[in-house]
């Protein structure tokens, strides 16, 4: 007999599995890629697709069967396969860490500012925080994508505003391509933006006079209508720049700016007043002119994978407790990559599916990083030479050299990590997943 106070996963009869696919029909789900049927179940995708072909977690089952309808779960459980199986599942459930379905936060996105989840990597945040407290301070935050850049963002800003600044965030990924097609409607844009996040009377159309130009307008609205009228200093933080790295008609100028207001607030005591904050991901600056851009000015910081440390760290805040082999096995497949490390922790802190499993399927399209790959899979696949170029990388036996550029795209990308003048493959995920995908070249 089983017994069900130490059953830890479940499959479906397949009997059970037709009765699953009537009910799913009925509610016009699809088997595996229906998002409302595994957010009402409170499990991932990928432990949906699990379902349908090997044992998941209990829980996970019964969430998946209540979400349809079905409450009596367990007239469609395989019973048999756990008679057979039983013993065996018994001599193995020493070799996994326990992990008790404690809710964290889904790896999506920044991490909250109030968040228990957010893993300080010292003394990155303390010279953040002291930085911004510094009159015409200009910091760049620049990193792979994923890798944590708006988190940190996000409380460089919430420790500004803890001292009483006024703080604007603008994300340029929001830009309209439109308003790229030239400075002056960027600059009217960026304005209009700062405008509306502090409420201003004046609007920057009131202020704008054609004969003085695009630059000499923006920077007179920002000293007149933003840092003249106020006694605190102004943070303006721009997240996710590189989305104007192409758009040259209009970046240029922009940039040029940007570099012009950091050293007026070196001779300027109004211009003190200013903090700039700026994040991107590629050191791949297109054509610009970087001496007169904020790109080799300030404080230049980068952010590290975590290390095994703050991995524990992390564990903890999850309720989860390792050895320290458990810590290793999951870093030799991710890394220390925040994100990737994060996805593997949350799923099994919320699903308890034993590590071996998840690892064994990390480079599968069953496992819990296939959207994640098939994302970077498809950006290679739009841009062949870097495909080219990563296929050289993950067949390689060692680091090799690539061209700068395609070096730079490939680690703005979070694939690749850097290795002296060399580069390589950032995770053994990465090598083994698109060893096989490029296997063909593209």
């Amino acid at each position: 007999m089983v017994n069900l106070a130490s059953l830890r996963s479940v499959k479906a009869s397949e009997e059970g599995l037709k009765r699953v696919d009537r009910a799913r029909k009925r509610m016009g789900w699809s088997k595996t890629r229906s998002k409302t049927w595994w957010l009402q179940a409170n499990v991932s995708q990928a432990t949906l697709r699990r379902f349908w072909k090997q044992p998941i977690s209990l829980d996970g089952f019964i969430s998946i069967c209540k979400a349809v309808g079905i409450e009596d779960w367990q007239e469609i459980v395989d019973w048999s396969a756990l008679e057979e199986d039983g013993a065996e599942l018994e001599s193995k459930a020493g070799e996994e860490p326990l992990l008790p379905a404690i809710v964290g936060e889904f790896p999506e996105g920044p991490v909250p500012v109030n968040s228990d989840f957010y893993i300080d990597r010292a003394p990155i945040e303390a010279r953040c925080y002291d930085a911004i407290l510094r009159p015409g301070a200009l910091i760049r935050i620049k990193s792979p994508r994923h890798m944590g850049k708006t988190s940190l963002l996000y409380r460089v800003c919430d420790r500004a505003e803890k001292q009483g600044y006024r703080v604007v965030r603008l994300n340029l990924s929001k830009i309209d391509a439109t308003v790229l097609s030239n400075l002056d409607r960027l600059l009217r844009w960026f304005c209009a933006c700062i405008s509306l996040e502090l409420k201003l009377t004046t609007q920057p159309k009131d202020m704008w006079i054609l004969d003085r130009g695009s630059i000499v307008n923006c920077t007179t609205f920002i000293q007149e209508q933003v840092l003249e009228p106020i006694q605190q200093p102004f943070v303006l933080a721009l997240d996710e720049v590189d989305w104007l790295f192409d758009a040259l008609a209009a970046s240029q100028g922009f940039f040029s700016m940007l570099r012009s207001w950091h050293e007026e607030a070196k001779t300027i005591e109004v211009w003190e007043k200013l903090r700039l904050v700026v994040v991107h991901s590629t050191e791949d600056y297109g054509r610009l002119d970087l001496n007169h851009s904020p790109f080799n000015v300030g404080l230049p910081v980068e952010l590290p994978e975590f290390t095994a440390q703050q991995v524990e760290d992390l564990l903890k805040r999850y309720g989860l407790d390792w050895h320290q082999n458990w810590v290793q096995r999951l870093m030799a497949t991710v890394g220390g990559h925040p994100y990737l490390v994060r996805l593997a922790i949350d799923e099994l802190a919320w699903q308890k599916v034993t590590l071996t499993q998840l690892l064994q399927e990390a480079a599968t399209d069953a496992g819990i990083y296939t959207d994640h790959l098939r994302r970077h899979l498809k950006k290679l696949q739009e841009r062949p030479e870097l495909a080219k170029a990563f296929r050289q990388v993950v067949m390689a036996p060692e680091p090799l050299q690539l061209d700068t550029m395609q070096a730079y795209k490939l680690y703005s990308m979070g694939l690749v990590k850097k290795i002296g003048d060399r580069v390589g493959p950032r995770c053994r995920l990465y090598q083994e997943y698109f060893q096989t995908r490029l296997a063909g070249g593209c």
